[in-house]
């Protein structure tokens, strides 16, 4: 455990003083291999199947997960540290989070908003509601998603995570899969969002408005929903807490109001990693004392 928060430690600050080292960030080899892999086996019903997922992923993270095991006890643990620390970075993001915002916050007119919000994984038409819930989305897939898998599972955690929500949401890569592949990976994504989803909730009423974040929490959840791995209650949770501060500060009639909402879901995702880097430091020094 100690190791790990080390490794969240230096890669969430080598990942906001460094932001340009993000373009060691690169999945290309991961489209090369679903290219090779769909042009070998094609229309083959184990491929394009559900099962196909065993080999479009299961093969990648076969190998982060043998590099782990090998790893393991040697040189003091300082090869085993190193690979996770690596594979933490890889995994975070892969895009900077401050700086996505800063250029949605800049952007002065609707094109370079609308571009801004795409980056951010949002739409043209977001408002203010979308954009706060553009943000927490963003940080929910970003930071904490791989976060939370990363301590669990180690470095197949944190590549897990990010592979899964690459291979499922963004249009580049899933276009490789079929549509088996693809309908099962959107579900797994959903499935490792859902407890992430719960935990930053929690962070939120701990690091803002406690009671303002639990009424937001039994509203969502008081209407029926389709979907139980459905995580929006986390952004209505967000849209609540942010016009709460916006309120507070007489914001609300602002003319860039968007402006605003995503300084003000960025500061609370801060505050949401805060206040998961401190539990995690209380676990440490649990550990330490036991």
């Amino acid at each position: 455990m100690a190791s790990a928060f080390i490794a969240v430690l230096i890669v969430v600050v080598a990942s906001h003083v460094l932001p340009e080292l993000s373009r060691m960030r690169d999945y290309g080899w991961l489209g090369s291999w679903l290219e090779s892999a769909a042009r070998g086996l094609g229309t083959n019903p184990f491929y394009t199947g559900a099962t196909g997922v065993l080999l479009s992923l299961g093969l990648p993270l076969l190998a982060v997960a043998l590099m782990q095991w090998l790893l393991r006890g040697h040189w003091f643990g300082l090869a085993s540290f190193s690979f996770a620390l690596v594979a933490l970075y890889y995994a975070w993001g892969p895009r900077d989070l401050d700086l996505d915002v800063d250029t949605a916050v800049a952007a002065t007119d609707p094109a370079a908003r609308a571009e801004a919000l795409a980056a951010l994984g949002g739409s043209a038409g977001s408002g203010h509601d979308g954009a706060v819930g553009t943000v927490m989305n963003a940080g929910l897939a970003r930071w904490f998603g791989v976060l939370f898998w990363f301590v669990l599972l180690g470095a197949v955690g944190a590549v897990g995570y990010r592979l899964v929500c690459t291979l499922a949401r963004d249009p580049a890569y899933a276009g490789h899969l079929p549509q088996g592949q693809r309908t099962l990976l959107a579900r797994l994504a959903q499935v490792l969002d859902w407890p992430v989803a719960h935990l930053v909730t929690l962070a939120l009423a701990v690091a803002a408005d406690f009671d303002r974040v639990a009424q937001a929490w039994r509203d969502w959840h008081a209407v029926d929903r389709e979907d139980a791995l459905d995580v929006g209650f986390v952004t209505h949770a967000t849209i609540a807490l942010v016009r709460e501060a916006e309120a507070e500060d007489g914001q609300e009639g602002s003319p860039d109001v968007v402006s605003i909402a995503l300084q003000q879901a960025m500061a609370l995702c801060w505050r949401v990693l805060v206040v998961w880097l401190v539990v995690l430091a209380l676990m440490v020094l649990a550990g330490f004392i036991g």
